[in-house]
């Protein structure tokens, strides 16, 4: 099979595993009990029939098929719905809040690769010494901690003891900061989520480095490479790490499309402005279309996300053949 024809059935896939989704989100959504109007009259004594009529002109008072119907029509045309508690249009609240998702899930993913492959090397080419114990032990504890206890600690002691690092929000209120200074604030505010999020994958990401390390190490190829008098570092950067690199990119694109749906706990611990928090406060004020537009837009993505690592996996191992 052709790298067109894969991506072309991978693509129709996709659109398929999309349109499952958005079913079956939208008939599990519907099984919580209470809607936006139940939000909206707690703890008063509504007349019964301004509720009826309330729920009439939202349109939430339709049979449930009819419902969806007008929900996938609307999609055709992109139109996500509108949101009731916010009063605008759904894709227009989501976009708006998913560039701080993708910046925080970037700087995560970044921080994770470049720490968790360089203790991951570390701990390969110290195999039995200290610094393995010491790069083994680091990452269990990284992958085991929560992180949202985690990032009420760090927030305890950067925040509120050496009160040297913002603690909340993605912008500092009311300084008005514009281009480098503007950008320093935001990097400012970005380093606890950061930490609080990221450890559990640095931990991971160092553990899959240092197993396939081992493995490639005790390979036939690389045995030969040293028998022709190959320096170690090229041994190892050249055979050893080039090779073991493929288990980290495939995790990888598996992480990327977790973490922009996942961040939800940490974005709400931080007030951090994205998707997760808009997703919480969607399910705290029973507003379905906002809650089902969030999850079908980060679905979505997380499926754009896999794709592409399937393609690039195809270009950084040329021995993969794309098979049907």
């Amino acid at each position: 099979m052709s790298r067109l024809s894969y991506i072309g059935e991978r693509l129709f896939r996709s659109v398929f595993v999309i349109f499952l989704i958005m079913v079956a989100s939208f008939f599990l959504i519907r099984l919580a009990p209470g809607d936006i109007v139940d939000f909206l009259m707690e703890g008063g004594s509504p007349d019964p029939e301004y509720v009826a009529a309330l729920r009439r002109s939202l349109g939430i008072d339709r049979p449930l098929w009819e419902q969806f119907l007008r929900y996938a029509g609307g999609l055709l045309s992109l139109d996500l719905g509108y949101s009731f508690r916010m009063q605008e249009p759904v894709l227009d609240i989501v976009l708006a809040r998913m560039p701080a998702t993708l910046l925080l899930a970037a700087s995560v993913l970044a921080f994770a690769l470049v720490s968790g492959v360089a203790l991951g090397i570390v701990a390969a080419r110290s195999l039995g010494r200290w610094q393995d114990s010491a790069v083994t032990a680091l990452s269990l504890l990284g992958y085991a901690t929560p992180n949202f206890w985690l990032g009420l600690m760090i927030v305890l002691l950067f925040a509120v003891w050496l009160d040297i690092l913002p603690p909340f929000g993605m912008t500092s209120i009311g300084m008005g900061y514009t281009g480098l200074a503007h950008a320093g604030d935001v990097a400012a505010h970005l380093v606890l989520p950061t930490i609080a999020l990221g450890t559990h994958y640095m931990g991971v990401f160092a553990r899959i480095t240092r197993a396939t390390m081992i493995d490639v190490a005790d390979m036939d190829f690389v045995k030969a490479a040293r028998a022709k008098g190959i320096t170690e570092a090229q041994v190892v950067w050249r055979h050893v790490f080039r090779n073991a690199m493929l288990a980290v990119v495939t995790y990888t694109g598996v992480q990327a499309g977790h973490l922009v749906s996942g961040t939800v706990l940490i974005e709400t611990v931080f007030s951090w402005p994205g998707v997760g928090r808009l997703a919480y406060d969607s399910i705290a004020s029973r507003d379905h279309p906002l809650l089902l537009g969030t999850f079908l837009v980060t679905s979505v993505l997380v499926i754009l996300i896999n794709l592409a690592t399937d393609i690039v996996y195809t270009f950084v191992d040329p021995r993969i053949e794309v098979k049907g």
